[in-house]
């Protein structure tokens, strides 16, 4: 299973799929696949397409949630602003570093792909095994809660939601999401579509519901912005976690570069549209919150975007949990699309099972990873305590992101003239891997005890790495066994490897 280089052909015995029952591969739109005949993943993300898969994975629960943890850290309603704005500037220039990466390896799994590249293969393990493992399946299962309690929110207006049903419409979320995801790329697309549309609607309300608070005089909490300012800065670090968990998911579009139709244009397009967008929403949005919510509400632990439409939407308060559902809902499909195509390339590159490297002959998607990712998501939602873990992860998902971008600094020296479509000056991959580190370092003296779970959680990749991948002498009864896996379930899902050549 070691991989040597990258990429490589897929080892798994390709059934006779004809023999089986199959019928040609169907397309379910002719005129945007492609002419080849091949099974694979075709490109059929278009520009609005790729805005949306970024946005909609960005917005989900975190500008929800993260208010709190950035107040918190900042200690005043002016740094906590400027967290805001600045962890949209700095996702703005890891996402314009990674246009640069996404468009010299045109290969999906973004991070993963880059660090495999630069590094090899023990490295992009362990950041694979943590992504796909412990962090994506985490944060979606956290969004798919935070879809269903805000959906039967205004079912238990003054008490606490029923545990059993918010878990039992967190899983059908998932497993909605998942058979969408399975079926047809285009249908998951228009998920994303809609529900970015639904989502960026829920936070306009918002906004212009605070410019005319602003336009009352509701300024109180303005008036002097800068009291209690933090001045630790391993605090202040926190909170840019807190602000950063809002952003996560700028690097998206990336994990599913061979599916955006022309990404040498659409992808830059689509990464400046997103960005420049989320920024001026997710500052403005916590400026609206603060016209009629006070900060020792928020810190108090209360649901800021709910409390602020009690107390202005009147009878019609019940309208914004519906909305931050919706943002939710949108926000669980992102996840679900991008992290099965990581599961899929790790399949590909011998680091995940092969079977979740191959495609359903008709569908034309990646239906095994799909299932995976959704069926690893409800394992988590067992769990009572996933929102411990996934600030134990934190900091692992900036040193990862942080590490590719040190991919671009190394490739710079090691290969001058590799063919480079977007090109960017090298002071700003310097600014991210600085503040990077900041970001890495800090919170192991503000908050040792979560961080060092989370170094301990990557160091679980170390055995699985070196028994399962790099270990080539295991028994053959193992490597049968294997084998016999992948074929019953090949047969079951009418799955089979990506081919560059037409079926025969």
């Amino acid at each position: 299973m070691e991989m040597d280089s990258m990429p490589k052909e897929s080892g798994a015995r390709k059934l006779d799929l004809e023999k089986d029952g199959a019928k040609e591969p169907m397309v379910n739109n002719p005129e945007e696949s492609n002419d080849d005949g091949t099974i694979n993943l075709k490109p059929k993300l278009s520009l609005l397409n790729g805005t949306t898969v970024i946005v909609g994975s960005i917005i989900g629960s975190g500008i929800f949630v993260s208010p709190r943890g950035v107040l918190a850290g900042s200690g005043s309603v002016g740094l906590a602003l400027i967290v805001w704005l600045l962890c949209g500037l700095y996702s703005m220039i890891g996402a314009y570093c990674y246009a640069e990466l996404g468009t010299a390896i045109v290969r999906s799994g973004a991070d993963y792909a880059y660090i495999f590249e630069a590094f090899g293969p023990f490295l992009a393990f362990l950041r694979l095994w943590v992504e796909c493992m412990i962090v994506r399946p985490c944060s979606q299962a956290i969004v798919a809660l935070t879809f269903a309690y805000y959906v039967i929110e205004p079912l238990f207006p003054d008490c606490d939601q029923p545990d059993a049903a918010v878990r039992m419409l967190a899983a059908i979320c998932i497993l909605i999401l998942t058979f969408v995801n399975c079926a047809d790329v285009k249908w998951a697309t228009r998920v994303q579509d809609v529900f970015t549309y639904a989502k960026l609607a829920a936070l306009a309300m918002i906004i212009i519901t605070g410019i005319v608070q602003l336009g009352r005089g509701e300024i109180e909490y303005f008036e002097e912005p800068f009291s209690n300012t933090e001045t630790d800065i391993g605090q202040i670090s926190l909170a840019f976690y807190s602000g950063l968990f809002a952003y996560n998911g700028w690097n998206y579009l990336n994990f599913v570069i061979e599916e955006l139709k022309d990404p040498y244009k659409n992808l830059p397009k689509a990464i400046w549209i997103s960005i420049i967008l989320v920024t001026s929403v997710y500052v403005t949005t916590n400026i609206a919150y603060f016209t009629t919510v006070s900060p020792n509400e928020i810190l108090g632990g209360a649901a800021v975007a709910v409390m602020f439409s009690k107390r202005l939407y009147g009878v019609m308060w019940w309208i914004m949990p519906v909305f931050v559902s919706l943002s939710t809902f949108g926000g669980v499909n992102g996840i679900l699309f991008t992290t099965s195509r990581l599961f899929y390339v790790g399949g590909r590159e011998g680091h995940m099972p092969k079977i979740l490297s191959m495609v359903q002959i008709q569908r034309l998607t990646p239906m095994p990873a799909c299932l995976f990712m959704g069926l690893l998501s409800l394992l988590y939602l067992a769990s009572s305590d996933i929102y411990a873990l996934i600030t134990y992860v934190g900091f692992a998902t900036w040193l990862s992101i942080g590490m590719a971008i040190v991919v671009l600094l190394y490739l710079r020296w090691e290969r001058p003239n590799m063919p480079r479509p977007i090109k960017v000056a090298l002071v700003w991959p310097i600014i991210y891997t600085i503040v990077t580190v900041y970001l890495v370092i800090l919170p192991l003296y503000a908050s040792p005890t979560e961080t060092g779970i989370g170094l301990a959680i990557i160091c679980t990749g170390v055995p699985v790495y070196l028994i399962l991948i790099k270990w080539q002498s295991k028994p053959k009864a193992f490597d049968n066994f294997m084998d016999k896996m992948t074929e019953v379930l090949q047969k079951l899902l009418m799955v089979c490897p990506e081919e560059d050549k037409k079926t025969s």
